[in-house]
């Protein structure tokens, strides 16, 4: 009995340890993560909410993916896939996935928000898509280092796109991101080509910058374990592209106690 009762904890402290847990008695290691990071937001050029369901399919079907299952959704969301904006699922169902509700997003719990199948097609959400094979154009980021590329890169990246990634790390620890190359359509405020960063799950709140041009911004570090990356590209011109690093880093005083040398990191937390 003691050996059973310790079998289970064990089993509850590894659920715990990995939130994406376990699937038909299989711990999911980050094989199947990738995997779920095939999931994806999508919305309309035109801005949140513009897709019907028929448009919503072909965004999807366009950049070789389709419709993400409310089943693909919810695993994705089980790793940190959070986006706080309806959208279109297969065979017209309506959702969104919840890691952190809010009271304005979420209504307070976690999951999948469902909406249920839609009989009016004609109505105006985003899409979520799937698409295993194609994880360059955003996805979900949980590695403790990692660089981060536009699509195509070194070549230039194409018009008409949207991508998010989503970036999920150890909870404690912070996000320090250093841009590394930057060649985006510059114009003023942004409003063509640009790229985002949110210091938040979602594109919503938390905005940090928007950028533009050829002019390497500022490093940053995120106030929590979690931010949020877009990046848009409009139909006209296009650039080189950019590199983005972030890496996973402990609080300045947890480094400091165990006697860490200076870095850029250190330094760059002193100048937050």
């Amino acid at each position: 009995m003691k050996k059973v009762i310790f079998l289970l904890l064990v089993v509850l402290q590894l659920d715990k340890t990995f939130e994406w847990g376990f699937k038909n008695g299989v711990l999911h290691n980050s094989i199947w993560l990738e995997q779920a990071a095939g999931v994806y937001h999508r919305e309309s050029r035109n801005g949140k909410y513009k897709l019907t369901y028929r448009e919503a399919k072909a965004v999807c079907e366009y950049e070789g993916g389709k419709l993400a299952t409310y089943e693909q959704l919810e695993e994705a969301r089980k790793i940190g896939f959070h986006v706080c904006a309806a959208g279109w699922l297969h065979k017209g169902r309506v959702g969104y996935p919840i890691v952190k509700p809010t009271f304005n997003c979420g209504f307070g719990k976690k999951g999948i928000v469902d909406y249920g199948y839609r009989l009016n097609k004609s109505e105006r959400w985003d899409a979520y898509c799937y698409n295993p094979n194609v994880k360059e154009c955003g996805g979900v980021l949980t590695e403790q280092e990692r660089i981060i590329k536009s699509p195509g890169y070194p070549n230039e990246y194409e018009n008409d796109q949207i991508c998010y990634w989503h970036i999920r790390i150890n909870y404690g620890q912070r996000i320090y991101i250093q841009f590394l190359e930057m060649d985006i359509e510059e114009d003023t405020d942004c409003l063509s080509d640009y790229f985002e960063i949110y210091d938040s799950y979602d594109d919503v709140h938390g905005l940090v910058g928007r950028y533009c041009g050829d002019e390497l911004p500022d490093d940053i570090i995120s106030t929590g374990n979690v931010m949020t990356l877009k990046f848009l590209t409009d139909g006209s011109i296009t650039g080189g592209g950019f590199q983005i690093k972030y890496t996973a880093v402990d609080p300045p005083s947890k480094m400091e106690d165990e006697g860490s040398k200076t870095s850029n990191v250190e330094t760059a937390y002193s100048l937050y």
